[in-house]
């Protein structure tokens, strides 16, 4: 399974742990609460459903009248998928992972975007793991503008600093995060839209504090080189 496609598995079921759907309906939740698949498509989506279903996480169930109440002579009635109990369990075990995976820039996206499900222990190594990785990236970008500066034109050199910026910013956003989370302060609900409880222990489920601006789920470091 590439990564893509396990980024992928996640949030689907991350999604159909808080409701069943059927396939527009995930599709759509995916796009518009999490911008990393906007570019995912229904030829893209239905195989993922179809594994999953196959590994026993979720199961088909036919669509309710309220749903789909008078489908075309010839058109299948919508599908709805439910996460199983295995699926549960499953989806659990993904969220108490933090290896390198999870920093990367579009896993960490989706991860992020189901904190309100994930303990604050795990939520704090993800987020000072994905920090690290940004430290890491950024040492690099300004090494190599530091040998590359005097070769490059001014629209290139801009290029370069952009994506420079990108990267400190999302640091800055990082430490604030990870600030908030030591000194216990939580969201009202989670930023996949799903609710989540007050947060009193470092075991427990919780929100992320909210910022103006929501979480970059695009990958500062590629406009530079």
């Amino acid at each position: 399974m590439s990564r893509r496609s396990g980024i992928l598995e996640f949030a689907v079921l991350g999604l159909l742990r808080e409701s069943p759907m059927h396939g527009y309906e995930l599709r759509k939740r995916l796009n518009t609460s999490l911008g990393v698949f906007r570019a995912f498509s229904y030829g893209t989506l239905y195989p993922c459903l179809k594994t999953l279903v196959a590994n026993g996480w979720l199961i088909e169930e036919p669509g309710s009248a309220h749903e789909d109440p008078a489908p075309l002579a010839g058109r299948r009635a919508k599908i709805v998928y439910r996460l199983t109990a295995d699926g549960k369990e499953h989806f659990e075990q993904l969220l108490s992972q933090t290896g390198p995976d999870a920093y990367e820039d579009e896993h960490f996206a989706a991860r992020f975007a189901f904190f309100g499900q994930t303990s604050r222990d795990v939520r704090m190594r993800v987020l000072e793991g994905r920090r690290s990785r940004l430290e890491e990236r950024l040492e690099k970008m300004r090494a190599s503008l530091a040998r590359t500066r005097e070769r490059l034109d001014d629209y290139t050199l801009e290029l370069q600093r952009h994506g420079m910026e990108s990267v400190e910013r999302e640091v800055r956003w990082l430490n604030e995060l990870i600030e908030s989370e030591r000194a216990g302060r939580d969201l009202k609900g989670s930023a996949s839209g799903g609710p989540a409880q007050q947060d009193t222990t470092t075991g427990s489920t919780g929100g992320l504090p909210r910022r103006g601006d929501t979480p970059r789920t695009d990958t500062p470091g590629d406009t530079a080189t």
